[in-house]
């Protein structure tokens, strides 16, 4: 399966150490597509002796089964729709640009009439097979709270409008409690996870998202509730921050390099 890369940070970095290492058998990397000028872009692309493509019309000429979406929103909105409609594969990390309905729907059109896959990993959560499981029975309430260290929550507008002082944050503080259609435009690299488990559930306006920065934590700690006919669901996911990018969970970047190792197998475990 060859694969190619939209955007050049943390993910695509780790993704191609591991194809390098023989770590992703039947997977082979043919390019990366990010932004022109990118001296970070150009360094990965030099140092796996992979083409640095500046238009996706570049990628897709490099005949890609897949890319591997590990950009931003705004890549999500610019590329999605076009590298599906030409029947390339697409796996989406930055989920949360999909809680535009008409994006969404336009994507999914888009998979359906080429017949290539739309895949969204789980990234740094878990429960999703069981949350899926149970909506076919029937779910009443759905929930996730996201809790990071202050230091996760800086640079984003939404936080700073708040007024608040992350370094000096004495106690736990709610930065917002709502509807996922609501909170996850505000956290565009921090609650990703919450988008995932929206589409894999009842959606975004049925998913309550609560985010908390908290001076006592040192891991991103994720807690999902659901209330379901089935019963009562209940998962805590205790996340290592990657190193470069605390913002990031360390799981979710193994959850792309988890994702790519499923699409190129004919074996799955789990639904």
């Amino acid at each position: 399966m060859r694969i190619a890369l939209l955007g050049a940070g943390t993910i695509s970095r780790l993704v191609l150490e591991r194809i390098g290492a023989g770590e992703v058998p039947g997977v082979e990397p043919c390019g990366i597509l990010a932004r022109a000028g990118s001296a970070r872009a150009a360094a990965l692309a030099r140092a796996f002796s992979l083409p640095l493509e500046e238009s996706l019309q570049r990628l897709l000429a490099s005949k890609p089964d897949a890319v591997l979406e590990a950009a931003s929103h705004e890549a999500v909105r610019e590329h999605a729709v076009p590298i599906l409609e030409s029947g390339v594969s697409l796996i989406v990390l930055s989920a949360g640009a999909l809680a535009e309905d008409a994006l969404r729907h336009r994507v999914e059109r888009a998979a359906r009439a080429s017949r290539a896959r739309l895949y969204v990993p789980s990234g740094g959560i878990g429960g999703l097979d069981a949350l899926k499981a149970a909506c076919g029975a029937g779910v009443d309430t759905v929930s996730i709270q996201v809790a990071k260290p202050p230091a996760a929550w800086k640079k984003i507008p939404y936080v700073e409008a708040l007024g608040i002082d992350l370094d000096r944050l004495p106690a736990p503080r709610v930065l917002f409690e709502g509807m996922a259609r609501q909170g996850v435009p505000h956290f565009p690299q921090n609650v990703n996870i919450a988008a995932v488990l929206s589409m894999a559930g009842v959606g975004f306006d049925r998913t309550l998202l609560r985010v908390v920065a908290d001076p006592t934590l040192s891991r991103n700690t994720h807690t999902i509730e659901v209330q379901a006919r089935t019963g009562r669901l209940t998962v805590v996911l205790e996340n290592v921050p990657d190193p470069d990018n605390p913002k990031t969970a360390l799981l979710a970047c193994y959850s792309a390099l988890a994702a790519l190792k499923e699409a190129a197998s004919p074996v799955r475990y789990g639904t």
